[in-house]
């Protein structure tokens, strides 16, 4: 390599102790606050699989796996082969004149796994990929109306924000998109009620809720589905957290046995490298959008079919596919959601565990006992939500295990780990949750010591 050449990898060296400041200076200087004030800002230096390693050589279980994009774990050598296989190639990329072979590849790949849907749209991320949703329901009803479920997460562009109606993402903002309107998760009456004026183009739901992994009954996604085909509306399955084998089947919608009109994917399929997004939908409706020659770009993004993005495409189906990791989902999840459920009789602040596959919810709720009550009240006083940084924290900091809460406001903590994870990894999990969840119930405790800190740092921040 000639050495006038950047080496990036050298760089990152030369200037990773001084992120923070960059962050600070350039950047989101209230996201450096938050990783410094919960002692976050550990300097990751690596990542292989599912682990992290920081500036110390500590080794970390991820649990978040980059929101989900990690599905097959980070770095990949299956993955990084392929993408080096594209830039040594010299293909002809993004001739924009010209059709990708690569693009015609993925498509085919995807609609393998889905083949009731018939044309794939790619787009560059999940929000766009849920644009894309709303312009193609739009285009192909002629109608205006757009309905979806309340505390959803569909991304936070304007069309697909005004899908949410959280107060939190949305302040600041409005007005949004006209035409949006959102029912309660799991209520049928409400949903026909909506779809009855036979002004809906579509109803988009998350096949399980992402913000708080908020599960379907078993009626409620045949049920909706019905009821879309007898108003006439698109059905369209937001599966970009849930697809690509995350709950333990290619999509989440094989659970309940459902055929969606629409099918969003993103985040896995990315690899964790290459942004990506895809809209695969049915022939009829694919071609009332690009209806004529006249019409052949009338929606599209510049780098929606790059080589490197449709590369990763590819290369994340052909692991998931050689590795059976959509079947170790199944099995991990089981296994982890039934060491955790037995925890739950034996401490009051545990209330639920739930999820599909590795989805999984971990619900924390008001206790009985009155020490325990007086405590939780001055936290949910101070800041709605916040007990659950009473378990998030001490896992990272004791048990070098990364999670998060699953939304604003939430009790529940969320964990998304790759696919890839062991046996032992579950283990570590279980251990680690079973001794925080433990210290929580000791009052006084140095559990309840963080929880009165992070009270001092709302109060101050509210004042």
């Amino acid at each position: 390599m000639p050495d006038s050449y950047l080496d990036v990898s050298e760089l990152f060296v030369e200037r990773q102790a001084q992120r923070s400041s960059l962050h600070a200076r350039h950047l989101n200087e209230q996201l450096v606050r938050v990783l410094k004030t919960i002692g976050y800002d550990v300097g990751f230096q690596k990542g292989q699989g599912q682990y992290l390693f920081d500036r110390d050589g500590a080794r970390y279980l991820d649990l978040l796996s980059g929101f989900g994009v990690f599905a097959i774990g980070r770095n990949h050598p299956a993955l990084r082969y392929a993408l080096k296989s594209v830039l040594d190639a010299d293909f002809p990329n993004l001739v924009q004149l010209d059709i990708s072979t690569l693009a015609g590849v993925l498509a085919e790949r995807l609609l393998e796994h889905v083949p009731y849907l018939d044309k794939v749209f790619f787009a560059n991320s999940g929000a766009e990929t849920v644009e894309a949703a709303i312009k193609f329901a739009r285009g192909a009803t002629g109608r205006p109306g757009i309905v979806s479920c309340s505390h959803s997460f569909h991304g936070l562009s304007y069309g697909a924000l005004s899908l949410m109606d959280d107060a939190n993402f949305r302040s600041g903002f409005e007005p949004l998109l006209p035409g949006c309107t959102q029912i309660p998760f799991n209520d049928l009456a409400a949903l026909e009620q909506a779809l009855s004026s036979r002004q809906v183009a579509a109803f988009i739901v998350e096949p399980i809720q992402g913000k708080g992994v908020n599960l379907p009954t078993d009626e409620f996604l045949p049920g909706a589905h019905a009821l879309c085909k007898k108003y006439g509306t698109i059905f369209v399955a937001d599966e970009i957290q849930t697809g690509i084998g995350r709950t333990g089947k290619f999509l989440a919608v094989e659970h309940w046995n459902v055929e969606p009109d629409m099918v969003l994917l993103s985040k896995a399929l990315s690899g964790g490298h290459v942004p990506v997004g895809a809209l695969l939908t049915r022939k009829s409706i694919f071609d009332k959008i690009f209806s004529q020659m006249d019409r052949a770009v009338v929606h599209g993004s510049t780098f929606s079919k790059n080589d490197l993005a449709m590369a990763a495409g590819i290369a994340t189906l052909d692991v998931i596919k050689q590795e059976k990791l959509v079947e170790q989902a199944a099995r991990r999840g089981a296994e982890l959601r039934l060491a955790l459920t037995r925890m739950v009789p034996g401490y009051e602040l545990l209330k639920e565990v739930r999820g599909k596959g590795l989805m999984i919810g971990i619900e924390f709720g008001p206790p009985k006992s009155l020490k325990l009550k007086a405590s939780w009240n001055i936290l949910e006083t101070a800041n709605k939500g916040l007990f659950c940084q009473l378990i998030t924290v001490p896992l990272f900091k004791d048990h070098k295990i990364l999670t998060q809460v699953s939304g604003h406001g939430s009790h529940t903590i969320k964990l998304l780990p790759p696919l890839v994870i062991t046996e032992e990894d579950c283990s570590w999990i279980e251990k680690a949750f079973d001794d925080v969840i433990a210290a929580s119930h000791k009052v006084p405790g140095a559990i309840w010591s963080l929880g009165k800190t992070l009270v001092d740092n709302a109060v101050r921040k509210s004042a």
